[in-house]
Parts: structure tokens; sequence; C-alpha cells
């Protein structure tokens, strides 16, 4: 009975961290959604600096409380996650401005492909084929969802590759950080928010102009718009925190996979909340392909051998 048990909570914790992670990932979308839209306030990459600056409050708060504890992560380390972290978020902006909505979409899916030779490379994860036909199924189904129009340049394939990269890199290093330095998610990201915020709240009103031709100074705070900012601000504290929990307690294969279930809610809270797009039979077509495809790969990835290391144990920091 006790392994079963442990095995139910276990599964019920691993439940509560997508459910939180869906949730506050959907949430921020529309609300940002609501922020550009309605307000005008275009400037993502500088709120997404005033998002890590209440997350790294939220860490302070709970470290003087003594809710989390102290932790050491080297310097060489921090830098190359705020590295990739930031290019991701820069890199995802650009690739946004400069390519089709379409091939966008087709960057993010190659997210998944490009997080298994992270994880194929670094961690000698081995693959079954259900679980490789389940990932494949997924990015069908994301795909038909997403994808309309396609057009490539030189300049959109180049900001494209750099934000899948990164990202894929930067999910992959934050379940090797956590790992290696036996972190927690809260301890994580009390060393890699401040980082952030700060030189994101710096680059960022520049990189903002440089892509809206809009300075962020010159915007006008009324009530309303501050308030949506606290909201996402609010929010994002959550969704970063979950992503840590989410990633630590799997892989960042499962949370790319297993993610874009994010991507079918926002098409469908998308329809409820803005009704600019209907949800024609292509899309719902795309929502059964993606849907059965992460059921499969849940199930698939959970059977012995579907996703397996090969012999091989990542080292563990030990303080002496």
């Amino acid at each position: 009975m006790a392994p079963a048990s442990k095995a139910d909570k276990k599964a019920a914790v691993d439940a509560a961290a997508w459910m939180f992670n869906v949730v506050t990932s959907v949430g921020i979308i529309i609300v940002n959604k609501s922020l550009m839209a309605t307000y005008g306030f275009s400037f993502a990459t500088t709120l997404t600096g005033m998002h890590f600056a209440t997350t790294t409050l939220m860490t302070l708060v709970l470290r003087f409380l003594g809710y989390v504890q102290p932790s050491h992560l080297p310097l060489p380390e921090l830098l190359k996650f705020v590295l990739f972290a930031n290019f991701s978020i820069v890199g995802m902006n650009v690739s946004l401005m400069w390519n089709s909505v379409g091939f966008y979409q087709i960057a993010k899916l190659s997210m998944i492909p490009v997080s298994c030779l992270l994880e194929v490379v670094f961690d000698k994860i081995r693959y079954s084929r259900d679980t490789k036909l389940s990932i494949g199924l997924v990015l069908l189904g994301v795909g038909v969802c997403t994808v309309t129009d396609v057009s490539v340049n030189t300049r959109g394939f180049v900001a494209a590759s750099i934000a899948v990269w990164s990202t894929s890199l930067q999910q992959y290093y934050v379940h090797f950080l956590q790992r290696k330095y036996s972190l927690s998610s809260f301890n994580l990201l009390g060393h890699t928010a401040p980082a952030q915020a700060a030189t994101l709240l710096v680059l960022g009103p520049f990189l903002d102009y440089w892509l809206t031709d809009k300075r962020v100074d010159k915007f006008d705070y009324s009530m309303s718009p501050l308030m949506f900012i606290f909201l996402s601000c609010s929010i994002a504290v959550g969704t970063n925190l979950s992503q840590f929990i989410c990633i630590g307690r799997f892989t960042a294969v499962s949370f790319q996979v297993l993610g874009h279930m994010k991507t079918i809610l926002v098409l469908v809270m998308g329809f409820f909340f803005f009704g600019k797009e209907g949800l024609n039979l292509q899309v719902v077509l795309g929502m059964i392909i993606a849907v059965a495809g992460m059921i499969w790969y849940g199930n698939a990835s959970s059977k012995p051998g579907g996703k397996e290391r090969r012999s091989h144990t990542l080292p563990t920091k030990t303080e002496s």
C-alpha cells in the first residue's frame, strides 16, 4: 500500500503543478492581450522585465520570512542561464515581428525536437517508438490549429533559430541546474529573477522602441492600464514559479509537449473573450489530434522504456 500511496501523492502533486502552470500561463496571455489590444501597451520586453522585478520581490519576501533557505549558484552558471533566457525573450519578440504568424508558430513547434536533441546528447535519454510518434502527433495537431500563412525570409529565419535554440537551452538549463545544485524552484528563481529583471528593465525600453517605434516613458499611465500591468505582474509570479516547478519535476520536453495544451486553451479562450476568429473545422480537428497526442505521450513516456536514461548519472554538487 505504501508505494501505491506514494505514487498517488506524486501524481496529485504533478497534476496540481501542471494545472497551476496552465491557469497562470493562459491567464497572463489573456491579460496581456487585453493590455496591448485595448490600451496599446506594446512594450513586451519591458513588461517582462517588470514581471521578473515582481518575482524578485516575492522571493525576497519569502526569504525574509524564512520560507526560502539560502543557496548557492556559481556566477558563470547564472550568467549562462540569463544569456539563454534573455536571448529567448528577445528572439521571440523579434521573430514575431520579422516572420509571418505561420512561420512563427512552426518555429515554436520546432522547440520540441530541439529539446529532445538536447536530452539525447547531454542526458543520454532514449525515447521509445511510441513516445516519438506521440510527439509527432502533438506537433501535427498544434500545427493544424495554428499554422496558416507561411513565408520565410533570411533575417526572420535567423531570429527564429536564435529564439528556438535559446528557449530550448534555457528550459533544459532549468532542469539541469535544479538537479546539479539541488536547488528548489524558489531558490533558482531567487538567483535568476533579479539578474533578468535588471537586464530586461535596462535593455527593454530600447528594444521596444526599436520594435514598435514608441517610447515606454511616453505611455499614458492612467489607472486602467496600470491595473492591468499590476495584474499581469502578479500573475507572472505564478507563471515563472510554475514553469520552474514543472520543468524541475519533469523535463523540458514534457513541459513543451504537454504545455501545448495552453495553446489550445488560448485559442478557445480567445474565441470566448475576443470573438475575432471562430473555431472552424480545421482548428477543432487540430485540437482533437493534439489532445490525442498529449494523452498518448503521457501514457507512452510513463511506460518502462518509454523514456529512459542510458547509464548516465548527473553529478550533484555537495557542499563541504
